[in-house]
């Protein structure tokens, strides 16, 4: 029980994670989480690379340890998928200006975003599957009482991180909906 635990949390996190990385109306670091930058030929996370700083609500300013590696972060931030804001470059620092999200484009962010929950349930719904299939494999070893106590345990468990998940749609949602 505490390994399936321990994994649902694992598989709640994630999906925090993840909804973190779809954009609001307003600029967040955390967009960037996941973004690799091509360094010399290796891909390398940005947050090795440079610090993020959010001076505005729709601005942020990337400021690269090393200025040759300018022109690469620059690159990395304009293919980002589903961003919109084109950066500009200065010498210095590359400065992203984060569009006014439309009604429409934020109805997508809100399917994408539920897409994503629905992933992590059913990453926490197979989590309880393969926990059932070891209990079942331990018939043998211990009582019918004792399996039965178990997997209401573990349907708690479940229904307490599916749970945890709608929550952090909920708040999501509400936060890419404000306008």
């Amino acid at each position: 029980m505490s390994e399936a635990t321990e994994r649902m949390d694992r598989a709640v996190e994630a999906a925090k994670e993840d909804f973190a990385t779809v954009r609001t109306g307003r600029a967040n670091p955390q967009l960037f989480q996941r973004l690799m930058v091509d360094y010399y030929g290796t891909p390398t996370p940005l947050q090795q690379l440079a610090s993020l700083q959010n001076p505005e609500a729709r601005t942020l300013i990337v400021t690269p340890y090393d200025k040759s590696a300018l022109k690469a972060i620059e690159d990395a931030i304009r293919d980002m998928p589903n961003l919109g804001a084109n950066p500009t470059n200065d010498g210095n620092i590359v400065r992203i200006t984060m569009p006014e999200l439309t009604a429409e484009r934020r109805k997508e962010y809100v399917k994408l975003v539920r897409t994503k929950a629905e992933d992590a349930k059913v990453r926490i719904r197979g989590i309880r599957r393969q926990i059932k299939d070891d209990l079942d494999a331990l018939k043998d070893e211990i009582g019918e009482d004792d399996i039965v106590r178990a997997e209401k345990e573990l349907d708690a468990l479940t229904k307490a991180h599916v749970d945890k998940v709608d929550e952090a749609l909920k708040h999501k949602e509400a936060e890419l909906l404000e306008v």
